[in-house]
Parts: C-alpha cells; sequence; structure tokens
C-alpha cells in the first residue's frame, strides 16, 4: 500500500517541534505543532489547511507568524486547533499587528481558531482579513471522542494530558479505509488511469449503492471516450479496500497513570508514534519535574500501545551529542529488552 501521508519532521529531532504531514496527489498538508517553520519552502507553507496545536509553548507556537506573513493577501482558508485557552491566544497574536490595509486585498484569508475544552465541546472563532481580522466568536460544537476533524478520506482526534498543570494534547491521525487501484486490472478492463479514480473512490467511502451507475470519461489520441459501469463492479474489480494508517503525535506530558492510560489508548496499533524524548532514563527526576518523558518511558508507552513504529524527537539540549543513546533507550524499551 503506498501510503497518502508522507510524513517529515521539520526541525529533526532536537529543533523546534513540527510534523508536516504532506498529502500524496494533492496540494495540501497538516502541521502538528507550530514551531519554527523557517526549513519549510514557502510552497509547503502554503498547501497547508489545518494546525493542530499541543499548547502554546513558545517552541511550540512561535511559528505562527510566519505561517501569517506568507498567507496574508491569498485566498485561503487556515484551521487551527488547540487546547483551552487557545482562541484567546490566537486572539492576541493576530491583533498584535496593525491592519488597517489588509482590507484593500482583492481575496480574502479566512482563520479558524477552535479549543477542545473539558465540557467535550470546540469553542470557536473566525477571524477575517476583510473585516482586519476582528474576532468573531462562533458557536460551539460538539467533539464527540476527541475528534477534532471528520472529512471522507480521515479524521484527527485529540485528548488532554497533563503538562505540569496546563493541558497539551495528543493527536492522532487516522486515515479512513484507504482504496487502492489494480493497475493490472485496469488494464484487463480497458480503462485509463486519470481523474475519474478520484470520484470513484469518493463515491465509495460515501457509501453510494452497487447498483448506481458511474460515468468514466477519458481522452486520449483517439479522442473522446464515455462509458457507464455499476459503481459496485469498478469498486470490486478496480478497487482494493486496505485499513488507512494512523499517525499518532504526543509532546510535552508528564509520566503518570492519566497520562499513560490516555496516550496509549490514544495511540494503540499506530502505523507512526511520533513522541518525545526529552531526557534520558538517568535524568528521570528532571523530566518528572519538568512534566516530560524519559527515552525508556516513551518505548515503553510504544511497547504497550502495540504501536508500528515509534520516532522519538523533541530531544533536550543538555543531552546534545548524545542523540543516538536517547535512541537507543527508546528502542531497548520498546523491544522490552531494558530490564
Amino acid at each position: 500500500m503506498r501510503p497518502q501521508f508522507q510524513t517529515h519532521l521539520v526541525n529533526g529531532t532536537t529543533g523546534d517541534p513540527v510534523l508536516y504531514i504532506d498529502f500524496q496527489f494533492r496540494r495540501r498538508a497538516l502541521l502538528f505543532d507550530l514551531g519554527e517553520i523557517g526549513a519549510l519552502a514557502a510552497r509547503q507553507v502554503l498547501r497547508v489547511s489545518d494546525v493542530f496545536v499541543s499548547h502554546t509553548h513558545m517552541d511550540h507556537f512561535i511559528g505562527f507568524d510566519a505561517l501569517l506573513r506568507l498567507m496574508v493577501g491569498r485566498s485561503k482558508r487556515l484551521r487551527l486547533h488547540g487546547p483551552p485557552g487557545f482562541v484567546d491566544k490566537v486572539t492576541h497574536r493576530v491583533l498584535g499587528y496593525t491592519w488597517n490595509l489588509v482590507q484593500n486585498f482583492q481575496v480574502e484569508l479566512v482563520i479558524e481558531a477552535a479549543e477542545l475544552r473539558a465540557d467535550g465541546r470546540l469553542h470557536r472563532a473566525e477571524f477575517r482579513s476583510a473585516r482586519r481580522f476582528e474576532r468573531e466568536d462562533r458557536d460551539p460544537v460538539a467533539a464527540p471522542g476527541g475528534v477534532l476533524r471528520d472529512e471522507e478520506e480521515f479524521r484527527v482526534r485529540a485528548v488532554p494530558l497533563d503538562h505540569n498543570g496546563i493541558v497539551s494534547l495528543g493527536f492522532a491521525l487516522e486515515e479512513k479505509t484507504h482504496l487502492n487501484v489494480w493497475k493490472t486490472r485496469l488494464d484487463a478492463l480497458g480503462l485509463p488511469t486519470g481523474p475519474w479514480l478520484t470520484e470513484l473512490k469518493r463515491r465509495v467511502r460515501r457509501g453510494d449503492p452497487d447498483d448506481a451507475p458511474f460515468t468514466i470519461r477519458w481522452q486520449d489520441r483517439d479522442g473522446e471516450h464515455e462509458r457507464v459501469e455499476t459503481l459496485g463492479m469498478l469498486r470490486r474489480d478496480v478497487l482494493r479496500e486496505v485499513p488507512g494508517q494512523t499517525i499518532a503525535f504526543v509532546v510535552d506530558a508528564g509520566f503518570h497513570e492519566a497520562n499513560q492510560r490516555a496516550i496509549t489508548e490514544l495511540v494503540r496499533y499506530a502505523d507512526q508514534f511520533y513522541v518525545e524524548a526529552p531526557f534520558l532514563n538517568e535524568a528521570a527526576a528532571r523530566a518528572t519535574a519538568t512534566g516530560h518523558l524519559t527515552a525508556g518511558q516513551a518505548g515503553r508507552l510504544a511497547r504497550e500501545a502495540g504501536v508500528k513504529r515509534v520516532i522519538p524527537f523533541h530531544f533536550s539540549a543538555r543531552h546534545t551529542g548524545q542523540e543516538n543513546l536517547i535512541e537507543e533507550q527508546v528502542r531497548a524499551a520498546f523491544a522490552g529488552t531494558d530490564r
């Protein structure tokens, strides 16, 4: 299966947390956390539709200004998601600038900010460039199961984690049923690849009935062609349905029972688990005092959750030059050989 999502730790294992997730074959990307984003090209930043911010410590949110600067003057809707208090933080950042000229742009940038509160709802506001980014509150909406974003192809869930008395959200990006195309079967049916396959997948995910007609149109050197088949035949003979991938992201969370339970439930069986591992096992006292994980604790959580692959990052500067040792301790705990 060729993954739909391509992941990239923008600042590596030691810089500000930013996970860039690019959609294959689409001009779209997601960000998990918003630290420094200078390593991203402008074209990469402009693909971003949604940002999921764990909390607003500077190293997790300093990139907001750079993101905003690139998007002002463009026709764009940017959605931001964060923990309690997040909408106020976005308000202060946006209104910290003078916008007396921004309404002159011919196109509009709309920023949606939403925070997941303890009542299980998303409290929201919008900021529109045509109105000088004045805050416009929107009615709260339910977020059952902590779902922040639910689309045809994927959903993003969040759980609140304790980080020294503040909420730091952990996230899981869950692809829904992954639909692969059988190229050999297309050839056998005399059908080409093309944009029609995207529409076919959309209708299959939507649950349209098998007897619904589906029109295939394409053009080649012999001219324009049209063919009608049933949706069920195409689903059976052209597509292969397999479970989608899950990418989990957890940073800045203390190692105590409530957090352990929440994290393992969130990331269970994830294909990729991006998890902070700031400290060596020998610095466990420091990790506890600052509400972080050690390398061994990160690896243990990954093992208990049954994830397929663990990717440690967010290493502390106090362990500069010891990055390999952190990774070794994570791997040992993940494998269960650290005893």
